[in-house]
């Protein structure tokens, strides 16, 4: 530590890591002191120069005699001492809170603005900016970002601020970042000057809030590189807010990370990681795929986005990769069947962009396992994950052998079990949200004579997914269910079809297709029932609903974050019917016992 003096007041400053790598100046919030970034400065300290100090009135900085002197000339003579005594001519600037409030007027202030070669900012936007927001904003979104500050109002107030900070609020303010945020107070945050601290900083709200105190500028433009993070869970600052910036900030990357208000805290690999990145690319590296995907500008929703789907050699899988890949995606086709998987990755090659081809085995915990991580390791982590490879075995229920379910719910039920759970995983340690797509059925609601292994499947994957998206969301990993009805693709002709008639001729050991007790060779395999394959095939080409459509019910769904998405009429008829009479969906299913299957 060292002490910078600036404008009748003595500025403690913190230096870490290499003075020759880039400086990363890390600037502090309200009621916070330089300790908040404890945990992302030992994580960038090894990489880059970090610089912190103690705002004024806070930490170990001294606090002006006149409690009006927190204008933003005040701070920007304050970060103009700090630039001086660091002795870089550019540094990259991180704010947080009124960290980053104070860094937007840096950015835009002659004389400062050349200085900073990047800036990262979050939980707090600029007051031009939140100015012109208020004034033209709709007015439902302005409601509620002021439904979100109304403690600025508050802190307008003579006396009882004061009066509060120095009795309720500081254990106020510790269980509110421990209940609300996860956070468990640790030596330093909140600091043991809390109390003085939050005294000295009302005058930050009291001196630039208000027009009447500062003119905001008609055009807030910033020629500053900006990485914005929006916290989904900030309690102060909302989404609408932080959209309305990007006009103003031609060269402006927005991330976003499922976390409360003190992210650095929560979350500080996340946010290190970020601001690795960004400072990186701004000093001339490759951006991170993450970094490309977050560029604002005209950019469509899946550009530069890493889509995995199972299941892409052939109908559902393939139309959907295909629907991404054209979509700007990055996909990766994976597949039982390597060869199929590679004429579908290399058909999107020919017309979009390069995509790989993997194969693996969803039914295999370990194959699944390998296949993650070289997907985690070769490519990075997905930002979509579809969960569509599946099989048919079709035929009454007697007719099923142990092995004909143990197949079923080992690729219906247990790959997307570890699709989900492997890649989840990795979603929730990037921190920056994701999507799941689980392919079910029609048959996920709609009971079958002829499909009790199938639809057993199906309807667990529904679950499954219903399940997971309450416990993801507050990860902002969305999880969507997909419920097509009949469909035409090969599913039909790579149905496995068992009979009555064979149920009657196997012996009661042959009946899990396992050896008979005692050994011997397993039960010969069973054969497709006489005009079972070509009846179905024909009903599902009758019906003429193509792949290509289910991929693009599959793509909305995941802009709009939809829990369940019934496609085509026999699906949306079924689930309705499901929800108004289950008993109703029952009898169908009595008096519907043919021969025909359903697709995924």
């Amino acid at each position: 530590m060292r002490w910078v003096e600036s404008d009748g007041v003595r500025l403690a400053l913190f230096e870490e890591g290499d003075p020759a790598a880039p400086t990363v100046l890390l600037v502090h919030g309200y009621p916070d002191t330089h300790q908040v970034w404890d945990e992302v400065a030992g994580l960038l300290k090894d990489r880059f120069h970090v610089v912190r100090y103690d705002v004024r009135g806070a930490g170990r900085s001294s606090a002006p005699r006149d409690g009006g002197d927190y204008t933003y000339d005040h701070l920007a003579a304050d970060m103009t001492a700090v630039l001086d005594a660091v002795g870089k001519p550019v540094v990259h600037l991180v704010g947080h809170d009124w960290g980053s409030i104070q860094g937007w007027e840096m950015v835009a202030r002659p004389g400062i603005r050349e200085r900073i070669a990047s800036f990262t900012s979050f939980g707090g936007p600029g007051l031009d900016h939140a100015a012109h927001f208020t004034r033209y904003g709709k007015r439902s979104e302005v409601a509620g970002q002021l439904l979100r500050s109304w403690y600025i109002g508050a802190f307008q107030l003579p006396v009882l601020p004061e009066l509060a900070w120095r009795t309720v609020m500081p254990r106020l303010l510790s269980r509110t970042i421990r209940v609300s945020e996860g956070i468990a107070p640790r030596p330093g945050h909140p600091a043991d000057t809390l109390r003085e601290d939050a005294v000295n900083g009302l005058g930050l709200y009291r001196a630039n809030m208000f027009p009447g105190r500062r003119t905001p500028r008609a055009e807030p433009v910033v020629d500053t590189p900006v990485q914005l993070i929006e916290s989904s869970g900030d309690a102060y600052v909302s989404p609408a807010l932080l959209a309305s910036m990007h006009p103003w900030v031609p060269r402006m990357w927005h991330r976003r990370i499922s976390a409360g208000h003190w992210a650095q805290r929560s979350h500080p690999e996340v946010i290190a990681r970020m601001v690795a990145e960004f400072v990186e690319h701004v000093e001339g590296a490759p951006p991170s795929r993450e970094l490309r995907g977050a560029r604002v500008g005209e950019r469509g929703p899946y550009e530069d986005r890493l889509v995995v789907i199972t299941g892409a050699g052939s109908g559902i899988g393939r139309a959907t990769a295909r629907a991404f890949a054209s979509h700007g995606a990055e996909v990766i086709c994976a597949d039982i069947d390597l060869a199929a998987a590679r004429r579908t990755a290399g058909d999107i090659a020919k017309t979009w962009r390069t995509a790989h081809a993997h194969r693996v085995d969803v039914a295999d915990a370990a194959d699944m396992e390998r296949f993650a991580a070289l997907v985690r390791d070769q490519h990075g982590v997905p930002d979509i994950v579809v969960n569509n490879a599946g099989i048919v075995v079709a035929g009454p229920f007697l007719a099923h052998s142990v092995d004909d379910w143990r197949r079923t719910l080992d690729v219906n039920l247990w790959g997307v079990i570890h699709g989900c759970r492997l890649f989840a995983a990795q979603m929730v340690e990037r921190g920056e949200g994701g999507h799941i797509v689980n392919i079910a059925s029609l048959a996920a609601f709609a009971p079958s004579r002829t499909l009790p292994a199938y639809s057993t499947s199906k309807a667990a994957v529904k679950m499954l997914s219903d399940c997971l998206r309450a416990e993801l969301a507050g990860q902002g990993i969305g999880v969507t269910v997909v419920c097509p009805g009949f469909v035409s693709t090969a599913i039909a002709s790579n149905a496995t079809y068992v009979s009555g008639d064979e149920r009657a001729s196997r012996r009661p050991d042959q009946a899990s297709g396992e050896p008979p007790h005692g050994g011997g060779e397993p039960a010969e395999p069973r054969k497709a029932a006489p005009g079972m394959t070509a009846r179905a095939e024909k009903a599902l080409a009758r019906r003429g609903y193509p792949p290509e459509r289910v991929a693009t019910h599959i793509l909305r769904a995941v802009h709009r974050n939809q829990p369940v998405v019934a496609v085509n009429a026999e699906g949306k008829i079924g689930y309705a019917l499901s929800r108004i009479s289950p008993a109703a969906m029952r009898r169908l299913a009595r008096l519907t016992g043919g021969e025909e299957v359903n697709d995924r």
